[in-house]
């Protein structure tokens, strides 16, 4: 596995190194070991499944608050997505960058979202499906979001998405006096 540095601190793009033969390909997508050698979360006690039928459907920008926060792997397991990354962290050298990466189910690549972070996506396909592994369970009265068009942040969604639920539609501008 190859761990890729992006634009936020601490977010990683995860490629796998496929070995093919005449059998098909085989390819490690996940070793604790490797994770943990290079100091992230090795171990991930939830896991979630998004299915998402339309091009053009966005989710997030959404995050677990403290004391909970989560880390997230996330991967495409079905179609392409533009999935970010966007840095709250006060203290962290990227505070309000953010990073993305295109995951593509026939790349097996992944997305390492560190804790603080808000993260969300953009489909580009019809019928794709992103597997989630936490580092936390999901706390509902923890559970947070920032607007995905924001100005304080110029996310540059490669097109505006024409699927929103109504509870990421409604979601407040982010205030820099705003505390994770």
């Amino acid at each position: 596995m190859k761990f890729i540095p992006t634009a936020v601190s601490g977010a990683f793009v995860v490629e796998v190194e496929p070995r093919s033969d005449e059998r098909g390909l085989f390819a490690r997508t996940f070793d604790a070991k490797s994770f943990a050698d290079r100091g992230l979360v090795p171990v991930y006690p939830q896991c979630n499944v998004s299915q998402n039928h339309k091009r053009g459907t966005l989710r997030g920008m959404h995050y677990q608050a403290e004391p909970r926060p989560e880390i997230k792997l996330v991967r495409a397991t079905r179609g392409r997505v533009f999935d970010v990354a966007l840095d709250l962290r006060r203290d962290s050298p990227t505070y309000c960058k953010w990073a993305s990466v295109e995951l593509d189910a026939a790349s097996y690549n992944a997305f390492y979202i560190p804790a603080g972070c808000a993260h969300g996506f953009l489909t580009l396909e019809d019928d794709c499906e992103l597997f989630y592994q936490m580092s936390e369970v999901y706390v509902p009265e923890l559970a947070r979001g920032v607007r995905w068009d924001d100005p304080v942040f110029s996310i540059a969604w490669p097109f505006m998405p024409g699927v929103i639920n109504e509870r990421d539609a409604a979601l407040e501008s982010y205030s820099q006096e705003t505390s994770l």
